[in-house]
């Protein structure tokens, strides 16, 4: 083989994760009650086109989690070595963008530096210009033509990206027709047979996704073309392009979104629940435990275990056998400070819930016919706190992106060798002070994380207008 396959520990929980997705998709699939408020999301504009913008957020983070090592040529007959080098599948697909590194700053779509820098002519004498760029423009006999071939660089991208992303439309249409064909021809349950056991869309949503779609893939199509002649978000200090940078940064914006959410369910979810049904002392308990961590600042708490962490693993380096799998224990070790320390507010929320579900009719009932706890809470009490926890998590996915930057920006965040816009905001506040002004690295950064965490508050809110039976009680009464 001419690559070694790698799995970093936060691979293996975005695996699980993803796993767990599609088993909850599967189990929602199957039980109409629970697949009803995902029909009202999937009839809200706002809430599918939130979600396709946050699908191209996951696929990117997706491709940068399949990771590998490179085999290296072989000398001699001998063993075969691979390098220290951890890339990804998305490295590979935007191995432009990773190798075109130029010799410092460079505005977006520049052909020259973005400071002059001393040269000599052929009769020596010294001279002040801005250099060109190895790679932005490269192409180009005079710097002079830049507006012109990148104009007409993003409209043949566009064009191109218009195509393909109609094709999508017309094939993923087709795929539909057939699967709905196929739905109303199988007997479904009871109360499924309004729509055949699939999800509908309103027009106005439908003509919403088609619109998003066809600007996403002409945006798509231009970046695409213009990024392999061009620095389209320009580069940083030391060269590297920013839009690689960005793009790097979702992958780690997401983990440390969703892999928290591994750690902070089951400590909200068992200890919430416990305190609301068992009550007494246990609830006593508890009651003090998440007091005592919501009385703790949280960045002090997290900056105090973050630093613990550091000093291990730099004690045991013999741990690693590439810098990616230090850097990348300490992202894993951040998602489970974070989750150990961000578990108080939904622990709360559940003991609220749980308690006044305790008190309902059917509970006391199965309580006097001799059920059990454990099957009272397992089909009574988690059903219906279920959407509690799904809003909470949902909402709080954009709090912890956030929570990443801030961390990152103090100096307690992943790994200063991990791309994420923690370190390129960090990085960026050097950079606003200096003459000329640097600013588009920070202004990326900007513009992915409010794209990202906009796309999962929208999202979010559908949900929760979803889940409210206070806006859903007359649905289905006609």
């Amino acid at each position: 083989m001419n690559f070694m396959p790698v799995i970093l520990w936060s691979d293996a929980l975005v695996f699980l994760l993803l796993a767990a997705g599609v088993f909850g998709a599967w189990y929602v699939r199957r039980r109409e009650y629970l697949l009803l408020p995902w029909r009202r999301v999937g009839q809200s504009a706002t809430a599918m086109v939130s979600l396709l913008v946050l699908s191209l957020f996951f696929v990117v983070g997706l491709l940068d989690t399949l990771h590998y090592r490179a085999a290296l040529p072989e000398k001699n007959g001998g063993e075969k070595m691979y390098s220290p080098e951890v890339l990804s599948v998305f490295d590979k697909l935007v191995t432009p963008l990773r190798t075109q590194t130029e010799k410092t700053y460079s505005a977006p779509l520049a052909v020259t530096l973005y400071a002059k820098e001393s040269t000599s002519d052929a009769q020596g004498r010294v001279l002040r210009d801005y250099p060109r760029l190895r790679y932005g423009g490269a192409h180009l006999v005079d710097a002079t033509q830049r507006d012109e071939n990148v104009l007409w660089r993003a409209i043949k991208g566009a064009i191109g990206g218009l195509v393909v992303g109609m094709l999508l439309l017309v094939a993923i249409s087709s795929f539909r027709r057939r699967l709905v064909g196929w739905a109303r021809s199988v007997p479904t349950r009871a109360g499924s047979k309004a729509n055949g056991g699939h999800v509908t869309c309103q027009p106005y949503t439908l003509r919403a996704l088609l619109i998003t779609t066809l600007i996403i893939a002409a945006l798509i199509g231009a970046i695409a073309n213009l990024a392999p002649a061009y620095h389209v978000l320009g580069t940083d200090k030391v060269g590297q392009d920013v839009l690689y940078l960005s793009l790097k940064s979702i992958r780690t914006g997401l983990i440390i979104g969703t892999v928290t959410t591994l750690v902070t369910l089951p400590l909200a979810l068992l200890l919430g629940i416990a305190a609301g049904y068992l009550r007494g002392w246990v609830d006593d308990v508890i009651q003090y435990i998440y007091t005592v961590l919501s009385s703790i600042p949280s960045v002090l708490l997290i900056a105090a275990a973050v630093l613990m962490m550091q000093v291990t693993i730099e004690t045991h380096p013999q741990w690693f056998d590439t810098s990616a799998s230090r850097a990348d224990l300490r992202l894993v070790f951040l998602c489970l400070i974070l989750g150990m320390t961000s578990w108080t507010g939904l622990c709360r929320l559940l003991r609220g819930e749980t308690l006044k579900l305790r008190e309902q009719e059917y509970i006391q009932a199965a309580q006097a016919f001799g059920v059990s706890s454990l099957r009272i809470l397992t089909r009574h009490i988690v059903p219906n706190v279920m959407h509690i926890i799904l809003i909470s998590l949902v909402m709080d996915f954009s709090a912890l992106v956030l929570a990443e930057a801030v961390l990152s920006y103090v100096g307690v965040g992943v790994d200063p060798s991990m791309i994420s816009f923690g370190t390129m905001i960090n990085a960026a506040r050097l950079e606003m002070g200096r003459e000329p002004m640097v600013w588009w690295a920070l202004a990326a950064a900007f513009g992915f994380m409010l794209v990202l965490v906009l796309a999962a508050n929208l999202f979010a809110d559908a949900v929760r207008d979803a889940f409210d039976p206070r806006l859903n009680r007359t649905e289905g009464t006609a």
